[in-house]
């Protein structure tokens, strides 16, 4: 195993506070849903998530993994920013010692954002901080994703192939494969998302297509 960093660990940017509290994430799926006068039946349609585990979403029982939050978002009209509400920057530039960090209701990996927003960008770009432990679901979407293991090991899955990945690997797959991933290190593991989402749940190329609220909700 890797040496792997806690949050508490002081080479770690963990000290500063994550921007905002949890999100409730389930809360603010079923708001748009019924803003837009969609069951779940329709919202599964939609984006191809069962009703059951929708359901548990919303009740914030089960929290999706980004790619199919990005579905989902796709399929109410939103771009992914919608729910996550992280937090705007000035410019392209982060730094380690103030990057803003967020978490989302119901799942204690703490995500930090390095990419930004600007006319044309496709890409959706974070750093994911993951306790030992951790096992994603299953899921495909359109798109593609890419990682890079900066700390520790992790197990991914890509149509049924197992790929042990470990400090400095990485690993390129359209999301159009079933994929799932989980932190088989004994601590935290850290890792740098890449995603291409071809459906436009990225803010660049989110266009509207009904009349519906799009505007942010408020953080809880």
């Amino acid at each position: 195993m890797w040496a792997s960093r806690k949050p508490s660990d002081p080479r770690m940017p963990m000290t500063h506070t994550p921007a905002g509290a949890p999100l409730a994430l389930g809360r603010r799926i079923r708001k748009r849903r019924q803003l837009m006068s969609m069951t779940l039946q329709d919202l599964s349609n939609g984006c191809g998530v069962s009703v059951s585990y929708l359901s548990q979403i919303e009740r914030d029982n089960a929290v999706p993994t980004l790619g199919t939050l990005a579905e989902i978002a796709a399929a109410l009209d939103v771009s992914i920013d919608h729910f996550i509400a992280t937090p705007r920057q000035a410019d392209s530039v982060t730094r380690a010692e103030t990057r803003p960090q967020f978490s989302i209701s119901g799942t204690s990996i703490i995500y930090e954002q390095i990419g930004a927003e600007f006319p044309g960008h496709e890409l959706t770009s974070f750093i994911l901080n993951v306790p030992p432990g951790y096992e994603s679901e299953t899921v495909q979407h359109s798109g593609e994703e890419l990682i890079f293991v900066l700390d520790g090991e992790v197990l991914q899955v890509v149509n049924g192939q197992q790929f042990l990945l470990r400090t400095g690997d990485s690993m390129h797959y359209l999301g159009q494969h079933p994929h799932s991933w989980s932190n088989v290190s004994e601590g935290w593991a850290r890792l740098l998302w890449t995603g291409k989402m071809l459906h436009g749940a990225t803010p660049s190329s989110y266009v509207p297509r009904t009349g519906a609220e799009t505007q942010q909700p408020d953080i809880p």
